[in-house]
């Protein structure tokens, strides 16, 4: 476990690397792009001049590059070319107000996925399978933006249940968490109840399950004991990949309900070409992509005894 987790460690650093050089070679290669979006487009040559050698921007690339990978793992990444502050007093907020939603979202989706997904798998071909089954297709294959409207219509319109926006003005309402988690509640489970139904099944058909139902174990002996280890294998990826889907492709949901997160700052970031930020949220998210996929590594040894890491 210690060289997989030394290795594991040395793949994170090498694709953070890898990440850090392409997106300085898209961002800042070019000194002029990087001087109109600082200054503006209506300065002048001169001023533009004057500003890239304050910078350092006539050395060479590899040089600039060095620097600016010190400043980003010191946590400078510059002023934010849209809200004048640095990036960091900007970033982190919305990091953590992304963080408190998608554990919002995880602490609802997973054990109702699993819990359906499991049902469904234990009576497979049942009139319970189907209907899970075909509710779990219909959530997903409905998009964000559309159940976004489609619950603000009802629950905010309609039955005046619940604010239609999320901007927490006045400190943290719990009451405008609602719709945001219901949306991607909805539109999230069913991948990974129909992962989990399909695992499941294939775990009750097996000759050790079948073996242990017949020597008279408990049912649900069976199934927490024995089934549902083995059936988390399979389902165990999706969960984790979820972080990354919750972290910056919650785009449509946070800017619907005006929700101050980390997608919607990427958004704003990218509509206002604001380079510094944008390549803060690029370097967070693969760092959260490769660690979240190590987690899901690691929690494979524990669900299966069967796979070692060498």
């Amino acid at each position: 476990m210690v060289i997989f987790l030394a290795k594991r460690a040395a793949f994170m650093l090498l694709t953070m690397l890898a990440v850090s050089i392409l997106v300085f070679l898209l961002l800042e290669v070019n000194g002029e792009s990087v001087a109109v979006k600082v200054l503006g487009p209506y300065t002048s040559e001169e001023q533009r001049r004057l500003w890239l050698e304050a910078n350092g921007y006539f050395e060479p690339w590899y040089v600039r590059y060095f620097g600016w990978l010190a400043n980003m793992a010191s946590g400078d990444f510059g002023e934010s070319l849209r809200f004048k502050v640095p990036v960091g007093d900007v970033l982190w907020p919305r990091l953590l107000n992304t963080a408190i939603l998608g554990g919002m979202v995880f602490a609802i989706m997973v054990p109702l996925a699993l819990v359906l997904g499991v049902l469904a798998g234990m009576r497979e071909g049942s009139a319970l399978d189907r209907t899970i089954t075909v509710g779990a297709v219909v959530t997903t294959s409905i998009p964000e933006f559309a159940s976004s409207v489609l619950l603000a219509f009802i629950f905010v319109f309609y039955l005046a249940w619940l604010p239609g926006t999320s901007t927490m003005s006045e400190g943290f309402d719990l009451s405008q968490m609602v719709l945001p988690v219901m949306v991607l509640v909805l539109y999230g489970f069913g991948y990974i109840a129909r992962m989990m139904r399909a695992s499941m099944a294939e775990v009750m058909q097996s000759a050790y399950i079948k073996t242990a139902r017949l020597k008279g174990l408990p049912v649900q002996r069976v199934i927490l004991r024995h089934a549902l280890r083995n059936a988390l294998i399979a389902p165990f990826t999706v969960i984790i990949l979820q972080i990354n889907w919750l972290l910056s492709g919650v785009i449509v949901v946070e800017f619907y309900f005006a929700y101050n997160g980390f997608g919607r700052l990427l958004l704003e970031a990218s509509l206002n070409q604001d380079i510094y930020l944008i390549q803060a949220c690029a370097m967070v998210a693969v760092f959260v992509a490769v660690g979240t996929q190590t987690l899901a590594d690691i929690g494979y040894t524990y669900l299966n005894p069967r796979i070692r890491f060498t």
